[in-house]
């Protein structure tokens, strides 16, 4: 079983973007951002989200090394220009503009940005995934094990997005607004933390 999975690396990358990613946590921005979208189109948001995410994340674990370099990119700015975006989303929610009908407020865009990337498919998510291919050593096993550990957390993303609904039918729309509050002023300080842990990294490796 060994040869084919390496148990312990899908564990610990399972839990790892488990915790990152936080499937729990994007309910309220989903229902925020898909706020003015019928069922349908939230179902239809929920799987693109997931698979953009998906798509992202596989494609940096294939790629991620090759495309920073060549693009001359450190991780710490990717982590930045990630933790800016979060926080313009967060700013958004807090103010109340997330939820104000637009033109666009009927198709499912917030798919692709902010949701797929880089609220799920973002700075930490990205890393993590890099060091756990730097883990595996180029063998079956642990490409394996991270190919299993990429799916078992997007199925469980799209599981609470697509059970939105019920939350917000339960929670009511003051709730709603409540939670997405709430939501916003905690996605502001995860997009600070993002912002202030990339800076520590550029003063450590310039000093």
């Amino acid at each position: 079983m060994s040869d084919i999975l390496n148990v312990t690396l899908m564990s610990t990358t399972f839990l790892t973007l488990f915790v990152i990613m936080d499937p729990p946590g994007t309910v309220p921005v989903f229902l925020a951002l898909t706020s003015t979208m019928t069922a349908r189109q939230r179902r239809t948001a929920a799987r693109q989200a997931t698979l953009v995410s998906l798509g992202v994340i596989l494609a940096f674990a294939l790629f991620g090394p090759y495309i920073l370099d060549f693009l001359h990119i450190s991780v710490p700015a990717l982590q930045l220009s990630g933790g800016l975006l979060l926080l313009l989303v967060a700013l958004e929610l807090l103010t109340g503009k997330a939820d104000e009908p637009t033109p666009s407020a009927g198709n499912v865009n917030v798919a692709l940005v902010p949701l797929g990337t880089p609220l799920l498919a973002g700075p930490g998510a990205i890393v993590a995934v890099m060091l756990a291919v730097r883990d595996a050593g180029g063998h079956l096993a642990g490409w394996t094990a991270i190919a299993v550990a990429l799916l078992a957390v997007h199925l469980a993303i799209w599981a609470f997005m697509r059970f939105a609904g019920l939350i917000h039918r339960v929670l009511g729309d003051g709730g709603t607004t409540l939670v997405t509050r709430i939501a916003g002023l905690l996605l502001a300080a995860i997009a600070v933390q993002l912002m202030v842990d990339a800076v520590f990294v550029f003063i450590n490796e310039k000093f």
